[in-house]
Formats: C-alpha cells, structure tokens, sequence
C-alpha cells in the first residue's frame, strides 16, 4: 500500500462538474493499493499519517501533526500509484489490488482516520475526478506498507 501524502493549503475533488469533497489547511492523501495488502497496512498507513509531524511549529521546524494543528484530510483512492514503470514507457497495473478488495482497503484507511476524530473527506472510488490542491512548502512524502504480502511469503 502507498500513500502519496502532499501538505496543502486547500484541495478539493470535482466529479462531472461538481465539487464532492474539499478541505482547508491539512493534508491530500493519494492512497494506491496493491496485491497483497491487507487490513493491517491500512492501519499502519493510517496511524502514521495521523502522526506525521510535516507542519511547523512556532520555530519554523517541522514538527506538528494534522491532529496538533487542527486540520483535516482528503483521501483519494489513486490505483496508478500501484503502477510499475520498470519496463519499457507504458506503466503496467499488475501489482494493483482488484477494485472490490481495494475499495474495501481504502474505506479502512479512511475509517482508521475518522476514528482518530481527524475531518476526513474523500473522493469517489473509481470516479474520473479531477482534485486541485495548492501544497504547501512543497512537503511530499511517499509512504509505503505491504507486511501482510510478506507475513504471507508471497
């Protein structure tokens, strides 16, 4: 599992022409799902995002979670970041979960953050969204799990 975790100003996600979703200062989470994740990378991913202290504290460092600075999260389910790109110039979606078992995983993800009392919102799975953010800093970060594919020696 891959979570894309971009730091924002603002971001929002428009399907066919109307806004579903849109948050102020917190973080857009760009959430991929590969084979042989399970219910416990979600959790991991989820625990460190509500965690990560990617926002400044009054010294300018970055030191402060979303959960310290009050602010609130966009997850969208983004299956391309599951994309290999090793061969050749067309990205192949081998490693990407089936969309049933991924919606399942991605509904965890954003259950664990609503369960930490974070304002969540999301975009629509498997949707053609298009999701706007201005980034903050830019801070990126690219997180990654996959326990379970390797407790199960796959």
């Amino acid at each position: 599992m891959r979570a894309l975790v971009q730091r924002v100003l603002h971001s929002d996600v428009v399907v066919d022409g109307k806004t579903v979703a849109a948050i102020g200062h917190g973080m857009l989470v760009l959430l991929g799902v590969q084979k042989g994740d399970c219910q416990g990378d979600a959790e991991y991913l989820a625990q460190k995002v509500a965690n990560l202290r990617i926002f400044e504290d009054e010294n300018q460092k970055m030191n402060l979670s979303v959960c310290d600075i009050k602010g609130e999260l966009l997850v969208v389910s983004q299956f391309t970041l599951a994309g290999d790109t090793t061969r050749g110039n067309r990205p192949g979606f081998e490693t990407a979960e089936k969309p049933e078992i991924a919606n399942q995983l991605y509904e965890h993800f954003v259950s664990c953050l609503r369960q930490k009392n974070i304002p969540t919102q999301t975009g629509i799975f498997q949707a053609d969204m298009k999701v706007s953010l201005l980034n903050d800093g830019p801070v990126t970060f690219l997180l990654e799990k996959n326990s379970c594919e390797v407790s199960h020696g796959k």
